[in-house]
């Protein structure tokens, strides 16, 4: 078990922070002591994980030998099974120590948009936000839809997510690319198998302590009519809201509450973490090009293809793992892709 954190390196650490805040200047650098407390609460959290994972295995320690002891089987089931939880725990854990990045805690955006294709590709768009749902759910994360363009048909044009749980934004931050689906259509009375595009745009839901500078003079913001639930007052008033960045053509929007200013708030929220995902990916660029091993992350880049007819294959293409289950992994379970 500790070959997964470095505990004493971790509690050396700790226990400089905890010197750190009882020095009676720690506060006057504002952003600095924001950064430190963080770090003092992801350290905290992996150790409390390590402490319960490490109890829970001295547990089945006991208990296995009492069993030999007592030669006793009625017991064997139970055992079996907390066996089984605690090897899944044990790769979670593996799976959190490689959220190594500040911004890896946080909840996050997840932006879904249909691809060239019609009534089909917003099909496939609705399927993927189902996926995203589901997983969200499996994994108790808070999950809310903050905007939603309905096909003209059937499925989606468009829908963002609000993500919110410890490390959301870690799980989810590599599923950003293009999602090839395979398959006989439902709305193509010949049966041919169609392809179909669907884009996922994954961000950070950043906090006040990252500074992101949006100037005021750089922003078009638009009210509309919003469309969707919502019962008759959210067709009756212009409350939804968009606001273009400029210099960078970002769009962003919401419409999932009934005041045009909770709509406003949402989207300039939207729009920070926004332009700081773009942050991000500048610097990943400039790494990529100052090591020419890796290989150069092009954004909207196919990462994954999912078949349905004429067999079943889910494909990563940028790991070459795959499964046939193509069901389990629309319900969710995008574990065996994200490890």
């Amino acid at each position: 078990m500790r070959g997964i954190f470095d505990i004493p390196s971790l509690e050396n650490r700790l226990l400089e922070i905890n010197k750190q805040v009882e020095n009676p200047k720690f506060w006057d650098d504002n952003a600095l002591a924001s950064s430190t407390l963080k770090e003092k609460k992801s350290i905290e959290d992996k150790l409390t994980s390590y402490k319960l994972a490490f109890e829970s295995l001295k547990n089945l320690h006991e208990m296995y030998d009492f069993l030999q002891n007592q030669n006793d089987l009625s017991l064997i089931d139970e055992l079996d099974k907390q066996v089984k939880k605690d090897l899944k725990n044990s790769e979670l854990l593996k799976i959190q120590v490689k959220f190594v990045d500040e911004i890896d805690k946080s909840g996050c955006y997840l932006e879904i948009h249909s691809g060239a294709g019609g009534t089909e590709a917003c099909d496939w768009a609705n399927m993927i936000k189902d996926m995203y749902i589901n997983f969200a759910n499996k994994r108790g994360f808070k999950l809310e839809i903050v905007d939603e363009l309905d096909g003209d048909v059937a499925g989606i044009k468009s829908a963002t997510l609000q993500i919110d749980g410890m490390y959301a934004y870690g799980w989810l931050k590599n599923e950003s690319g293009v999602h090839r689906l395979v398959r006989i259509s439902p709305f193509d009375s010949t049966g041919k198998r169609h392809t179909s595009f669907a884009s996922v745009w994954v961000y950070p839901i950043v906090d006040d302590s990252i500074n992101i500078e949006i100037n005021e003079k750089d922003l078009r913001i638009d009210t509309y009519r919003a469309s969707g639930a919502g019962g008759q007052h959210i067709n009756k008033t212009d409350s939804a809201v968009r606001i273009t960045h400029i210099p960078t053509n970002t769009i962003v929007q919401c419409q999932s509450e009934r005041s045009q200013h909770k709509n406003k708030d949402m989207a300039m929220k939207m729009l920070k973490s926004k332009l700081y995902e773009l942050q991000l990916q500048e610097k990943q660029a400039e790494l990529d090009k100052q090591n020419a091993t890796k290989n150069k992350i092009e954004w909207g880049s196919q990462i994954r293809s999912y078949v349905m007819q004429p067999y079943t294959k889910v494909k990563d293409l940028r790991t070459d793992i795959e499964t046939p289950d193509v069901d389990s992994v629309l319900a969710g379970d995008l574990e065996v892709f994200i490890n």
